[in-house]
């Protein structure tokens, strides 16, 4: 079973920081050329700007992923930069924020939905296109044509009385993903996700600077003990970018040291 991306083309959302930033600088240690996108500019240019190079395998754009041009406009970079797509990663995601599920006007499933769903199913649905109209110009009849991933979270399945805005962004996401892997199979195109807890993300640091009694209530939380390090989900979604994952598509794979099955839901830290 072959692991290996080298050489392949990779986009990868969220890529300023936490899960993002690993999972696009695993990428390139393991061989792949990279486009680290993230809304945040300035960060991007700070974390990766230094090491990219006309000619080497790291490039970044930075601007509004909500917004469908600047998803065009990415794709376009990405094809300018390393002549195709094979890889998109959606990792970009909107800090978890608690709310009020008994009020109408809150509107924190609105922001959700925007910021969690949409970029990823727009630029899905773009890359795909992209990925589709490579594989027709290079007349490749056999063999894989793309691959999507999905970052998702392991509060898409459970259920917390404050987090009804991003359970449900991160439901719909997850079902965003198995209805593309549908769509897209005959187009030989894979779409996964990963859920994710118990991982030490941007969000995560964030909320444990405000709690750091969380730290403890988390690890009590996960069979294995302790929290995960970033780099831990770049691995799963190399496996999911591989050839050999050539026979998954559809799936969520959890990662998440055991959490979901016992996970108290006492503890609002996804």
């Amino acid at each position: 079973m072959s692991l290996s991306i080298a050489g392949k083309t990779a986009i990868v959302t969220g890529a300023a920081k936490g899960i993002g930033l690993a999972i696009a600088r695993h990428f390139v240690d393991r061989g792949a050329k990279v486009m680290f996108a993230d809304a945040d500019e300035a960060r991007l240019a700070e974390e990766v700007g230094p090491d990219a190079t006309d000619d080497g395998p790291l490039r970044y754009f930075g601007g509004d992923l909500s917004q469908k041009l600047t998803l065009a406009n990415l794709l376009s970079a990405t094809v300018d930069a390393f002549d195709r797509i094979d890889i998109l990663v959606n990792a970009q995601r909107a800090v978890l924020t608690t709310d009020d599920p008994l009020n109408p006007d809150d509107p924190s499933i609105e922001t959700m939905l925007r910021q969690n769903l949409m970029p990823a199913l727009k630029l899905s649905q773009m890359a795909a296109k992209r990925m589709i109209g490579q594989a027709e110009k290079d007349n490749q009849t056999e063999g894989p044509v793309g691959t999507i991933i999905n970052v998702s979270t392991l509060a898409a399945r459970r259920a917390h009385p404050n987090l009804l805005a991003f359970s449900l962004a991160g439901a719909a996401l997850d079902q965003a993903t198995r209805s593309l892997s549908v769509a897209l199979a005959p187009e030989r195109i894979r779409v996964n996700g990963i859920a994710i807890a118990s991982v030490m993300s941007a969000s995560l640091q964030e909320r444990l600077k405000e709690n750091p009694d969380w730290s403890d209530a988390v690890v009590a939380g996960t069979p294995l003990a302790r929290i995960a390090t970033p780099t831990e989900v770049a691995e799963a979604a190399q496996f999911l970018a591989s050839d050999g994952a050539g026979f998954v598509t559809g799936q969520i794979l959890t990662v998440d040291g055991g959490r979901g099955l016992i996970d108290p839901v006492s503890v609002p830290a996804y």
